[in-house]
Formats: structure tokens, sequence, C-alpha cells
């Protein structure tokens, strides 16, 4: 059967529609998770790891995070099919703007445990960030921090370490399947004006005073309430 060659600025990839529905246990028992009757946000819903068929800057057999509508039938390569396929496989062209993140090998098991190869890295034109919060630092146990909306703190890129006034409603957050088999989270940000898709750079300026306010711990850092935290136990930890 002939090879898929992607054409410009889009990448070939297949996709396992089930490969989301799957946690693995600590102990390596696998159980399987229907999150498509239960919940109606499709980014909690669809598969978004795909895996390097052609692509022009990728390496082939590469992992990648894609858009969560990507796997829609308009992208669908409906007239091909490999005989070695395992479970619900299924073929697309997908535009290189709807790809933000990619690994190099998903990874290997070693003294029982499970070790990335490589982290996620962003795709060019996007980069990786976390939200800020401000906690409460009142009498009253129990309060949880406030989101700051439209600002995130970037960890890639030229602008790490910086908080930058964002775009409103850009922090993106990727739900996919991570390398230990596990749901994995990452906040994407579009760093870089893309002409092809009319798309412009999400972010709009360096806020100086909330990145000190970070870097003094006045402000916490996360994906969610419940784990931010100040930049100083983030890099302890780290």
């Amino acid at each position: 059967m002939s090879k898929l060659t992607h054409v410009k600025d889009r990448v070939i990839v297949s996709l396992d529609m089930e490969g989301k529905n799957w946690h693995t246990m600590p102990d390596g028992t696998k159980i399987r998770i229907e999150r498509k009757y239960d919940c109606f946000n499709m980014r909690h819903v669809n598969p978004v790891n795909a895996t390097v068929i052609s692509a022009e800057e990728i390496p082939h057999g590469s992992e990648i995070l894609i858009h969560h509508n990507s796997c829609h039938d308009t992208n669908r390569i409906f007239n091909y099919k490999q005989s070695s396929d395992i479970g619900d496989v299924r073929y697309f062209s997908i535009p290189i703007s709807e790809c933000y993140a990619w690994a190099q090998s998903v990874a290997i098991e070693e003294n029982g445990s499970w070790r990335p190869i490589n982290k996620w890295q962003p795709l060019p034109g996007f980069d990786f960030a976390l939200r800020i919060f401000k906690p409460y630092k009142g009498i009253i146990a129990g309060i949880e921090p406030e989101v700051i909306k439209n600002i995130l703190y970037l960890t890639t890129g030229i602008y790490a370490g910086n908080v930058m006034q964002t775009l409103r409603h850009c922090d993106y957050q990727i739900i996919f399947q991570d390398i230990n088999g596990r749901e994995g989270n990452i906040i994407r940000v579009r760093t870089k004006e893309n002409k092809l898709e009319q798309r412009e750079s999400e972010i709009l300026f360096i806020h100086q005073e909330y990145t000190q306010k970070v870097l003094d711990g006045d402000l916490i850092i996360g994906l969610t309430k419940s784990d931010a935290k100040s930049l100083k136990e983030i890099q302890y930890a780290g």
C-alpha cells in the first residue's frame, strides 16, 4: 500500500480514537474511563494524542498533541488502511496550526516505573504557560485563591519566566494522555502571528508588576486552584 506523504502546512497523523479512555494505575493496572457519556466538553472527550506519519520538520513516529476538534471527518483520510492497525486507529491530514506540542518518543520501563525519554516541547508558534492566582490572606480557613483572567506565566520560549497580558480567553488547556498512561494537562498560548491562518499572537505585553509579584511569592501559579504554588515551591520541588 502506498505511503502517505504530507503537503505544505499539513501533518499526516494516525490517531487512536480510544487511546484517551484508559488510565494506568501505579501498579500498572489499566482501567477504562468512559469520557463521552458524562461530559459534553470536547476538550475532555476527544482524543488529541497523535503519531506523526509524515510532516515537514517533525520526525516520523513522534507523538504530537493536536486540537481537540482536529479529529473531525473534514480532516480524515478515508481511503487508507494499514493491515497492522489495532483498535480504532484512523488517519488524518491536519493543519500544522492545530498541532501544539511534540515528544520524540513515549516512554520506557525502568525498574518497574515509567520514565519519559524526553519532555513535551511546544511546536513553533506556541509556548506553554501556567495560570496566575491571587491567594487569600485573610483569617478564614478554606478560601480558595482567585484566578486572574487574561494573565499567564510563560514556562517556555523567549518570554519564559515572565507574566504576560494576553488577549481574552487564551488559556487553552490541552487534556491528553500523558506518557505515564494517565491524564496530563498543558496550557498552550500562541506567541507568534500566523499569517497563513490569519491568527495573531495572543500575547500583548509583559506585565512587569505581576512578574515581580510572582517572583516575590505574592501571586501563585499553576494549572488549577488546587495545585497552584509559589514559584519558589515549584522550583524547590522540581
